[in-house]
């Protein structure tokens, strides 16, 4: 358990001592007595939160107030107008690539449509067990063995997504968000048109987007870890740093000097020690 400090903001923060066995799958916890107005931002996995306890975490959003343990899928809080709160908050937050977020939540993500659900939705009986179970255990590496344990059996259980589609989501992300979207159909031998259909019903966003999101997210560490905007919107991919601008603007509602001080990024270099890869500086 690590304490991350942000303004007056305290959190506690616990990691998995061993990597997950499914690939793709990573998670960390959080106990925050006092959440204040965290802006969400967005990111290229589907989230999933597994609230327990006695806090009161609530989630609002376009569709209205969520509340409990809930999904929501890539890019959720674009637009920069979703907020958390709460008190004595207790959850475990997983990230699911795309690719295998169909098979364990049981649901095609173009469902989520980049918004949340409460996890009752998807899960009925079995989102409450795993909430009692949660906190029926204490130390950390006990709820992250439940976690993995229950989302590794519904893994192996659920549809995998074509292998062109998981290629040509890998091929975005590695390249962070640099490849040409127009590219990947002859390089898996589809067209198009079939190849736009299947990542959008399997992943739930279209590939642009998913370029987008992948670009914004890099650079946006990059802008919490201390690096210029120039310099990042000329080593990122953008046309210049007004480019830059706009497309944090979309993704956040805030300018790059603001989101170079959010909550919800800064907290990753301890939940995902090691997530944000950073290029050598000139």
């Amino acid at each position: 358990m690590r304490t991350f400090m942000h303004g007056a903001d305290l959190w506690d923060v616990a990691c998995p001592r061993r990597p997950s066995g499914v690939a793709g799958l990573t998670m960390a916890g959080f106990h925050v007595r006092d959440l204040d107005e965290l802006r969400m931002i967005p990111h290229p996995a589907v989230t999933l939160l597994l609230e327990f306890g006695n806090g009161s975490p609530v989630v609002d959003c376009a569709a209205g107030q969520q509340r409990g343990s809930l999904v929501a899928g890539p890019g959720f809080g674009s637009g920069g107008s979703v907020r958390a709160r709460g008190e004595n908050v207790e959850c475990v937050q997983v990230r699911l690539s795309p690719v295998i977020a169909r098979a364990i939540l049981g649901v095609s993500l173009a469902e989520l449509d980049g918004t949340a659900v409460p996890l009752d939705d998807l899960w009925g009986r079995e989102a409450s067990r795993i909430r009692e179970q949660l906190g029926e255990l204490s130390p950390w590496q006990d709820r992250f063995a439940l976690t993995d344990a229950l989302l590794a059996r519904r893994h192996a259980a659920g549809p995998a997504v074509d292998p062109e589609v998981a290629w040509a989501w890998h091929r975005i992300v590695s390249s962070r968000g640099l490849t040409r979207v127009d590219g990947l159909a002859a390089e898996v031998g589809w067209s198009r048109k079939r190849l736009w259909s299947r990542f959008r019903s399997q992943l739930g966003l279209p590939p642009k987007r998913a370029v987008k999101l992948v670009r914004f997210d890099h650079a946006a560490h990059r802008l919490v870890a201390g690096e210029g905007a120039a310099h990042v919107a000329a080593d990122a991919g953008y046309a210049d740093q007004s480019h830059l601008h706009r497309d944090v603007m979309a993704f956040t509602g805030a300018t790059p000097a603001t989101v170079a001080g959010e909550r919800f990024l800064a907290v990753d270099d301890i939940a995902w020690p090691g997530r944000v890869a950073t290029s050598q500086r000139p």
